[in-house]
């Protein structure tokens, strides 16, 4: 990113061949070193002198960018190693991402500049720009170069990256750096996030990314660098058509974009959902201070739009609040009596320049608002371009206060708001087609800093059943099966500390009665087979059986059922449990994938998960915090917290079992899936159970670190959960 000198091989006389495009733009862009372009058949290029090979330039090279036909690049690499090379731009494409023959390819690649020790970006990229004035480079072949400024840009697209290049042009975004990391055989974005952590140059880091080499490496970089310089990412592959397919209710739910959703939030990475909304998102994070709080004061000269926008705000979690007294008294006197000195305050179209920049200074200044949101639609009669400059002006005095606080602009009409959004950027105040648009981009910065400042919390230890579990495991596979028995199910429960309700097996039907008689009425009868994964599904589960003449009757029709399905007798047992009145139903579950590895779910339970699917995701191990925000989280919270007149079930003994699972997911990597559907949740925390559970096995993999108790954090480690007695 900072080369003393650049080859540009495969350059050539012809215009518009990449290699000469990524040369014209090093010289109009004013490298401010020596530039060698190589190509062994001819001797100048433009009025620069070509050489026939890096070796026998007569300086040393830096920098290598590499344009030249796929069958040539590994003969270009060993003689950029040959010249000491440190750093490679490979443009040329043809390698991974048209198949198993430029894959491996390409892992030749990857292995001469490791053994030469050189650094790659691509290939199959755009090139790499550095704005730094110090250095001027453009090794791209895109036609515009955007200002500098504080923000680093990583694309995995080159096609895309032409087109943000562009666009942060044209809104006057300054790109500090920006790279297109193509196929990502040797330098990653997690290499670029290291990268700029230490340059003071890059305050603002943009991310588009089709798919993470390490997303566990991702995670803690983000998490790390994130607290003082904002990620925002666009994640393309958002369907389900990406996730994998599973048995269990947490892998049938965990799709990729679950699953990215859950590494972002914890990481307190920005998610925008679309390439317009990420610089919609750059312009408020670049220009403008961070808000205090969520509270937003909307200043407009027509009261639709303005409505409009305070629709937008609380949808988004913004909160819109009265002024204080002294504030719409001031207001109610500057103003005329047509006007409404409110939250949104509405100055009708006559309001001058002078008027918008004494009322929105009144509204920045009340203690109730965070940040201020004008909205602005040119009238006949008054100049839009006078309204920016003394917009403009009042925003470089607020950004300059003891408290500054952020403005956000909104003017609707582009033909008559060319000049105006034009003052707007020079005065760094971002500006919007609509009023939504603002709202989203204030919401992004008011969830970035509650993040930044919410406390880490802290990974609490269990005593482990680690030992255990792998012995029931162990057994699963010599007997070749995936899917564990109730009892295997029990025993790995039961090593971490999981309630689960008592339980009694019976084999066959004779058995049932004894085990009936044994729990007590009323019961719970369900169906028992390594074949049945989903046992509501097949009708398998009867509830609230009183007597023994009812339990003769529901066991003759539920066979009945299952012998409908081909279930025969014989082939399948049962589980006899004591019937819980009452209860809230939740689920629990984790699930594992190849490159994130394990994740743990919490949602509202019961045989309508997967389609109310009101569930929350996030990577084990999770923090104390962290489990409890899942709970939180989901829609259905406020049942779970108690509705008027009834208690709320014991929160902290969910959040318990979740860091327990939590704990299982990290040091038992052989668990693939499993199901606590439903746990049973009161207000006392000794009833809290789980009243059915299941277990897939997998291959296993490496177990992820669990940080010990309390390491960060100051919540105390949960005590030794009571165990409901079982058989």
């Amino acid at each position: 990113m900072r080369p003393r000198s650049i080859a540009v091989v495969g350059t050539s006389r012809k215009p518009g061949s990449i290699g000469r495009e990524v040369l014209t733009r090093l010289v109009e862009g004013g490298f401010r070193g020596p530039l060698y372009p190589i190509n062994p058949a001819v001797d100048v290029i433009g009025s620069l002198r070509a050489y026939p090979t890096v070796t026998a330039c007569p300086g040393p090279v830096d920098l290598a960018v590499i344009a030249v036909p796929r069958d040539k690049v590994l003969a270009v690499l060993d003689d950029c190693a040959a010249a000491k090379v440190g750093g490679l731009v490979v443009i040329t494409s043809g390698f991974k991402e048209v198949g198993p023959a430029g894959a491996a390819l390409e892992q030749q690649l990857v292995e001469r500049v490791r053994r030469a020790g050189m650094r790659m970006v691509g290939p199959n990229c755009m090139g790499v720009l550095n704005s730094d004035p110090a250095i001027n480079l453009n090794a791209t072949f895109a036609p515009g170069r955007p200002p500098s400024g504080p923000i680093g840009f990583i694309s995995q697209s080159g096609a895309l990256g032409m087109a943000v290049l562009d666009f942060a042009q044209s809104r006057d975004l300054g790109i500090g750096m920006f790279v297109s990391t193509g196929n990502k055989a040797d330098v990653s974005g997690n290499d670029l996030l290291e990268y700029w952590e230490q340059d003071p140059s890059i305050r603002l880091i943009l991310m588009y990314v089709e798919s993470f080499g390490n997303p566990l490496k991702f995670r803690e970089l983000a998490e790390r660098i994130g607290r003082e310089k904002p990620i925002v990412v666009v994640k393309a592959g958002r369907t389900a058509a990406g996730a994998r397919a599973a048995a269990s209710h947490t892998g049938a739910l965990a799709g990729e974009d679950a699953l990215c959703d859950a590494l972002f939030h914890q990481c307190g990475v920005i998610r925008a959902q679309t390439v317009e909304e990420l610089f919609d998102i750059a312009l408020a994070f670049a220009h403008q201070p961070l808000p205090g709080g969520n509270r937003v004061g909307i200043v407009t000269n027509s009261g639709g739009p303005g409505i409009m926008l305070a629709d937008a705000c609380e949808m988004l979690g913004l909160a819109v609040p009265e002024f204080s007294p002294e504030t719409a008294t001031a207001l109610r006197e500057l103003l005329p009596e047509e006007a409404s000195v409110g939250n949104p305050v509405d100055m009708i179209a006559s309001a001058t320049e002078e008027s918008f920049q004494r009322v929105v200074g009144l509204v920045a200044a009340d203690p109730q608002v965070d940040a201020v949101i004008v909205v602005f639609l040119p009238p006949v009669l008054t100049d839009p371009e006078r309204v920016a400059v003394r917009l403009g002006d009042l925003a470089d005095r607020l950004a300059s206060g003891r408290t500054p606080k952020p403005i956000l602009g909104c003017v609707m009409g582009a033909r008559r708001a060319a000049g105006s959004l034009a003052e707007l950027q020079k005065h760094r105040v971002p500006s919007y087609a609509f009023p939504e648009s603002a709202a989203k981009a204030l919401s992004a910065m008011v969830r970035y800093q509650a993040w930044r400042k919410r406390p880490r919390g802290s990974v609490p230890r269990f005593p482990s059943g680690r030992l255990q579990a792998e012995q029931v495991i162990e057994g699963v596979r010599q007997a070749g099966r995936e899917w564990l028995s109730e009892k295997e199910v029990g025993s790995i429960l039961r090593a971490y500390g999981i309630p689960m309700v008592k339980s009694v097996s019976a084999g066959a039907r004779g058995a049932v009665a004894d085990a009936a008689h044994g729990v007590g009425y009323p019961i719970v009868i369900k169906i028992s087979s390594p074949a049945i994964i989903h046992k509501a599904r097949v009708g398998g589960v009867i509830v609230d059986i009183r007597t023994d003449e009812e339990l003769r009757l529901k066991l003759d029709d539920l066979e009945k059922r299952l012998a409908a399905q081909g279930f025969e007798p014989g082939k399948y047992g049962f589980v006899v449990q004591p019937m819980l009145p009452g209860g809230r139903e939740v689920i629990m579950g984790l699930s594992r994938t190849p490159k994130m590895g394990p994740l743990v779910m919490f949602g509202l339970g019961g045989i309508f998960v997967e389609t109310v699917k009101d569930i929350v995701f996030r990577l084990a191990p999770i923090t104390d915090r962290e489990a409890m925000e899942m709970i939180t989280g989901i829609r259905a919270y406020p049942i779970l917290k108690g509705l008027p007149g009834e208690a709320g079930v014991a929160v902290q003994t969910l959040q318990e079992m979740l860091l327990r699972l939590s704990q299982m997911a990290v040091e038992v990597p052989e668990i693939a899936e499993l199901d606590l559907n439903p746990v049973l949740a009161f207000p006392e925390s000794d009833r809290c159970a789980a009243v059915d559970a299941r277990i897939r096995v997998g291959s296993g993999g490496a177990r992820v670190p669990v940080a010990p108790s309390n390491a960060t954090g100051d919540g105390p480690p949960p005590g030794k959960m009571d165990i409901p007695p079982r058989v």
